[in-house]
């Protein structure tokens, strides 16, 4: 029987109850520490408004950066968070805990990083378009602004949590995520700011590619850091 109840444990309708289970308890537990999200979105805040005041009041100059100033700062607003995505389960002894449930690890990468997009990722693209007013951004690109975010945030989430895992239980944990992360970022980067431009430049057309390479990006980074956090979870938990 001990070589058959692991296999009835983790059966798909067991490991998808699991699944809800966490992404539900984990929400709860971030709505009850909104003081995190709130550091995100207020650093994501400041960064932005630091802008025109440190370019001067040039519109034009701050409408034609504006792409780039809203993704780098959210994409160092989203790394504020990434470090805790299995600290607190590490500490209080969760991440074993669930290294034994019926979900398997990489079920658990997936569940941390809907958590991470849901918390962190979504409130920054809706403050986006929002900021996006402090920088005379083209009314034109707002829409793609948003449309941009939403292919390219689930890559940052994905990314952060292969970073999270790999440096968890490490000194200077923040440190050598960002070293990990942010070159892994580029792409995402990249083509989310070339999507705005090219709604900005009046190109029929321009941002389309750009949004279907950022979704494609999202998607390929999802698919790989399941299997990777998993791993470096697993190595973690032994």
């Amino acid at each position: 029987m001990s070589a058959v109840e692991p296999r009835l444990s983790r059966s798909p309708p067991a490991a998808g109850v699991a699944f809800k289970a966490l992404v539900r308890r984990d929400l709860k537990l971030a709505a009850r520490d909104s003081g995190s999200a709130g550091t995100v979105i207020g650093f994501y805040l400041i960064v932005v408004a630091l802008m025109p005041l440190g370019l001067g009041p040039d519109l034009d100059l701050l409408a034609r950066i504006a792409p780039g100033i809203l993704w780098i700062a959210l994409l160092l607003a989203a790394l504020l968070a990434t470090a805790r995505m299995f600290e607190v389960d590490a500490e209080d002894g969760s991440l074993d805990v669930l290294a034994l449930s019926p979900l398997p690890l990489e079920g658990v990468a997936l569940a941390k990083i809907l958590v991470h997009w849901l918390t962190i990722g979504l409130p920054l693209l809706i403050a986006a378009p929002v900021l996006g007013l402090l920088l005379n951004l083209d009314i034109r690109a707002f829409g793609v602004l948003v449309a941009s975010m939403l292919a390219g945030t689930p890559a940052i989430s994905a990314i952060g949590a292969v970073g999270a895992a790999l440096t968890l239980n490490t000194r200077k944990g923040g440190l050598l995520i960002a070293l990990l992360v942010l070159p892994l970022y580029i792409p995402t980067l990249i083509f989310g700011i070339s999507a705005v431009s090219g709604a900005t430049g009046g190109m029929e057309g321009a941002a389309t590619a750009p949004l279907l390479i950022s979704s494609a990006i999202s998607l390929g980074a999802i698919v790989v850091s399941v299997w990777g956090t998993a791993a470096a979870l697993s190595a973690q938990v032994r």
